[in-house]
């Protein structure tokens, strides 16, 4: 029997961060991972062809580098060898008529490329990001703290104080505001709307979605100051470093052991029980898990908290990656060294492929977000050889049909259907790429069922912790009634991307988490 302060049950990013602060702070912690390996959404393996590193699932850390939990451990990581590649140019958009609009890390760059293409779109991306640059403090603040807290009513009360209950109001209407709405009453170009208009998705949304154009805004800022980095190696490393740092300040991390329940004794957690009877006591049980679960499975000898039933699971997502003979020849010029390129041709075209995949179609023409990891690290694949990562953010969870009638379909992935969507994906990426057919050498793709399957936690292949509409996010994620990371049930806490601030590989529920117990 084993007896600790803290024990962590899975091994993300949260998880990871909570365990290197509170083992930092001197407290005995202990992170078990029902998997073989640790850090959830942070897998790097050859799927392709020997000597090609791809990252299975997450990829870039602009959240990380930007948030509180990389400002408190980011040296420590370092040390333990985290390095991050970075490109000057962290994001592009390519439409199906070749035309091209490249992101710089520098605002005047940006400024004037956005008004040759729109007599003032350029100025008002000055604006927005300026905007976002003026309340970043509050602004960064209010999404990486408890909201439920004294410490979020005194960040509110001193901007009301400064700004006046007048403008406070009218900043919260804004924020509101769907990515459709800002895009179209604030820029003209098609260019720059195809820019901004996919990464609406990249936070769980859609461009109709509420407060989408306030995501879509602070992405910009962020993607402009830090970039889209990687990590050197790959995003498994990631993990590799949280693992030595955490063992350096004597915690410990084992995998291969599942928690199967939670024990509670008088409506207090005592530890967790593991799938071969194995029982280990902990002062505080920490739960990086979705609520299904968390409610579900571990305390399912628990009554279930009603709200529990209400909580829904968005979109499914589907990744594509090949191992490539040379550099991909883009069909636009200037592409050869963006980060994410994102295949698309504006609002429309990604609300319209959103839409099918939320009706349970295969979305006719999906918007695809292509990695390029080589050229930010060229350890990732063999030297003159490239690697693309492709994610697509708009897979439906359980099938209905396709969009196009031409993929015979069942309710389930198989690997059938699996194989043709991913066909379709590639015609489109064929039609941008002149070199495409000479420099394929394998490829890789992997459903929302397989993403599941390898991620107890990417429910039906959802990589955001739960839908991100109002309803459930800020306040309200995962539940109305739930305060910050509580639970029913004392010494029970709940982290996660299904927790405030929601998800990414930004690591903030951990960082909260840790800091309110005095790390």
């Amino acid at each position: 029997m084993t007896d600790v302060d803290h024990i962590i049950i899975g091994s993300g990013i949260n998880a990871l961060v909570a365990a290197a602060l509170l083992s930092r702070k001197g407290d005995s912690v202990l992170v078990v991972e029902r998997e073989d390996r640790i850090g959830g959404c942070m897998m790097t393996e050859e799927v392709t062809l020997p000597g090609f590193h791809h990252d299975v699932m997450a990829a870039t850390f602009v959240l990380f580098l930007t948030g509180p939990a990389y400002g408190a451990l980011g040296e420590d990581l370092a040390k333990h060898g985290l390095e991050f590649c970075h490109s000057p140019h962290p994001t592009a958009a390519l439409r199906p008529n070749g035309q091209a609009l490249r992101l710089e890390m520098d605002r005047a760059t940006n400024v004037a490329a956005f008004n040759a293409r729109a007599a003032g779109d350029g100025d008002q991306h000055a604006a927005d990001v300026g905007a976002i640059e003026a309340d970043a403090d509050f602004l960064f603040a209010l999404l990486g703290q408890p909201l439920w807290s004294r410490q979020s009513a005194w960040l509110l009360a001193k901007q009301a104080w400064k700004k006046g209950l007048g403008p406070l109001k009218s900043w919260f209407g804004e924020a509101l505001e769907p990515g459709r709405a800002w895009l179209e009453t604030c820029y003209e170009s098609d260019d720059v709307q195809a820019l901004w208009a996919p990464w609406v998705l990249h936070v769980g949304l859609t461009p109709e979605a509420s407060y989408g154009g306030q995501m879509s805004r602070v992405i910009a800022f962020a993607l402009e100051a830090a970039g889209a980095p990687v990590v050197k190696g790959g995003a498994g490393q990631m993990a590799v470093a949280f693992e030595r740092l955490i063992a350096a300040n004597g915690g410990e991390i084992r995998t291969g052991v599942e928690a199967s329940r939670i024990l509670v004794e008088n409506g207090e957690a005592r530890g967790i029980e593991t799938s071969s009877g194995e029982r280990i006591n902990a002062k505080n049980v920490i739960a990086s898990v979705a609520p299904g679960q968390l409610y579900d499975s571990l305390l399912k000898d628990q009554p279930c908290p009603e709200h529990r039933r209400k909580f829904r699971h968005g979109r499914g997502n589907f990744q594509l990656h090949y191992a490539l003979d040379g550099d991909p020849d883009w069909v636009a010029e200037g592409l050869e060294d963006v980060a994410l390129i994102h295949l698309n041709d504006g609002i429309d075209a990604v609300s319209r492929a959103c839409n099918e995949a939320e009706r349970g179609l295969l979305p006719a023409v999906p918007t695809i977000c292509v990695g390029q990891p080589h050229r930010l690290d060229p350890s990732r694949c063999p030297e003159g050889k490239a690697v693309l990562w492709l994610q697509i953010p708009d897979a439906p969870r359980v099938i209905k049909g396709d969009a196009s009638a031409e993929i015979e379909s069942t309710p389930e992935w198989t690997e059938a259907m699996r194989e043709a969507f991913a066909d379709r994906i590639e015609d489109i990426l064929r039609k941008s790429i002149h070199n495409f057919d000479e420099i394929k050498l394998a490829r890789r793709a992997y459903s929302p069922a397989d993403l599941a399957a390898m991620n107890v936690n990417l429910v039906g292949g959802d990589p955001y912790g739960g839908a991100c509409t109002l309803d459930q996010f800020f306040l309200w994620r995962p539940f109305a009634e739930q305060k910050n990371y509580a639970t029913p049930i004392k010494g029970l806490h709940h982290i996660g991307a299904s927790t405030h601030p929601g998800p990414g590989l930004g690591g903030g529920s951990g960082f909260n988490l840790a800091k309110g117990m005095g790390a």
